[in-house]
């Protein structure tokens, strides 16, 4: 079986899981109380931002810092869920697919989970910004080129998130341990993004990003500009490691 047709059954044995609904509910969360305090926007006590940039940037704050990385905690675990239920694992590894190419399938379809959480943000940003708006009487909207630039950048930043995360889920076999043990990674990012070694620590990668878009938009606030060394080729490297583990660990652990 090709990739493409790997990554095809794997998304279809999603269709009636709960994975789509878990992904809209942190994006319904966070957007809500950007119309609900819309006028809060017009308040930046003293920070040189506008009212429209600052209603996007507080509005993804929420899902860059913990929802977005959550899901996929949670998204890596259900996947791994569906596989272990009435032994499907096994009838995964009896195809003539290599446990590599099994491995990167499910992790395409993470990453295309993700995707579609970012295209709910999007929608539910520029659906906010027209209520808000018309409550207002404020043009709260940006431009979609910036809009599709900040949202692509920051689901790029959170591949290598989602690649520890997925070996964290391979090599963890109980649930719980593996979601606890990657929804509490998620914290200490708001941290780590202020120190010299933030490049190191994968999840806090998409908090980064729209803390330097922050900066761009906040003149002083913020570091403009992103340090793509050594941070590039840290992630790049990140990336490979974790799925490489994952790859080699996916036959062995899986079939326990």
């Amino acid at each position: 079986m090709s990739f493409l047709s790997l990554t095809t059954v794997g998304l279809k044995k999603i269709r009636r899981s709960w994975i789509m609904l878990i992904l809209l509910i942190p994006v319904v969360i966070m957007w809500i109380p950007s119309v609900i305090y819309g006028d809060m926007n017009f308040d930046t006590r003293g920070i040189p931002i506008t009212p429209e940039n600052n209603f996007f940037i507080q509005g993804f704050m929420g899902m860059v810092w913990f929802m977005i990385p959550a899901t996929l905690v949670i998204g890596t675990v259900l996947l791994t869920q569906t596989e272990r239920s009435n032994n499907g694992i096994l009838k995964m590894l009896s195809l003539p697919v290599s446990t590599a190419k099994l491995c990167l399938t499910k992790f395409m379809v993470l990453i295309l989970l993700s995707f579609v959480q970012m295209v709910m943000t999007v929608a539910a940003y520029y659906i906010c910004a027209a209520i808000a708006s018309s409550m207002l009487d404020y043009n709260f909207f940006l431009e979609p080129l910036y809009v599709f630039r900040v949202a692509l950048s920051i689901y790029a930043g959170a591949i290598p998130t989602a690649a520890v995360f997925w070996m964290i889920a391979i090599l963890i076999h109980t649930p719980v341990f593996a979601a606890g043990i990657g929804l509490a990674s998620i914290v200490p990012s708001v941290l780590l993004i202020n120190t010299k070694i933030w490049f190191a620590y994968p999840m806090s990668y998409p908090f980064y990003l729209l803390m330097v878009e922050y900066g761009r938009c906040a003149d002083g606030i913020y570091t403009s500009e992103i340090d793509w060394l050594p941070w590039l080729p840290t992630a790049v490297l990140i990336t490979v490691l974790a799925l490489g583990i994952a790859c080699i660990r996916f036959g062995s652990v899986q079939k326990r």
